[in-house]
């Protein structure tokens, strides 16, 4: 009998943004598949909470407060978690926020902090793992995208620039760290319900009706819908899928 498919015990997983929204919906999966969870995220309160959450479900789970937008607090965050869960596996790239402007109102300090926290800690944490997944003889890399990897849309150039980024950035690190038996895909979530997307109905007229009507499930995600995806591209099941970017949207992305 070979290894199972999806079964992740004995594995270790940092789950960026992990505290809430779809990365607590990824938490969740891996862990129930038999990882064990480092969620790093700046607000240590909510950590703090999805551990216990983790735990709850049987889990073993640690709440690391990281500013992944630091090089040093990175490094620092990656030492820890090999530290305290004896080894690194899978990463996911989940840290992210959005300023909601279009081109000719974002200033460069919005630009700034969107690409920071959307793209560059995706560099820093996945550069930050490479040694400890080569020495382990291999790992897996899940960056989250965006539907705005695909699209365009007036209000957010900040956001779909490092979405789209996110995708290339994939790709690289999939053909360079091939020989090191990491695969590296990401994951371009629809429109999830989530508290991000709750405020962006509150900002944008008409947009909870345009994603029901282009939506082929006729809903809007669920975090836990992104449960399997994580699973699927953390386990052995995914051992020959690399610099892949797969849509996790209900069917909205095939509509015309």
């Amino acid at each position: 009998m070979g290894t199972p498919l999806f079964d992740l015990t004995g594995k270790v997983a940092i789950v960026t943004g992990g505290n809430g929204g779809i990365g607590l919906g990824m938490a969740r999966g891996l862990a129930d598949a038999g990882a064990a969870i480092a969620v790093v995220g700046r607000n240590e309160q909510k950590s703090v909470a999805a551990v216990a959450e983790l735990k709850q479900r049987g889990g073993t789970a640690v709440a690391i407060a990281t500013d992944v937008t630091d090089s040093k607090a990175v490094a620092d965050m990656v030492a820890r978690v090999k530290a305290e869960l004896g080894r690194i596996d899978i990463l996911v790239n989940n840290a992210g926020i959005n300023i909601r402007k279009p081109p000719h109102e974002l200033d460069i300090g919005e630009w700034d902090s969107v690409i920071a926290t959307n793209l560059t800690s995706a560099f820093l944490c996945s550069q930050a793992v490479h040694p400890a997944m080569k020495e382990a003889g291999g790992g897996k890399i899940i960056n989250i995208g965006s539907m705005m990897s695909i699209f365009g849309a007036s209000f957010t150039p900040a956001y779909a620039a490092s979405k789209g980024g996110i995708v290339q950035f994939t790709r690289s690190c999939a053909c360079a760290w091939a020989a090191d038996n990491i695969q590296i895909n990401a994951i371009l979530p629809g429109w999830i319900d989530t508290d991000l997307t709750r405020r962006g109905r509150s900002e944008i007229t008409g947009l909870h009706e345009r994603v029901l009507a282009r939506t082929p499930a006729a809903r809007w995600g669920d975090i836990d819908d992104l449960s399997g995806i994580a699973v699927f591209l953390a386990s052995p099941a995914s051992d020959f899928i690399t610099g892949t970017a797969i849509p996790v949207d209900g069917g909205y992305s095939i509509m015309g």
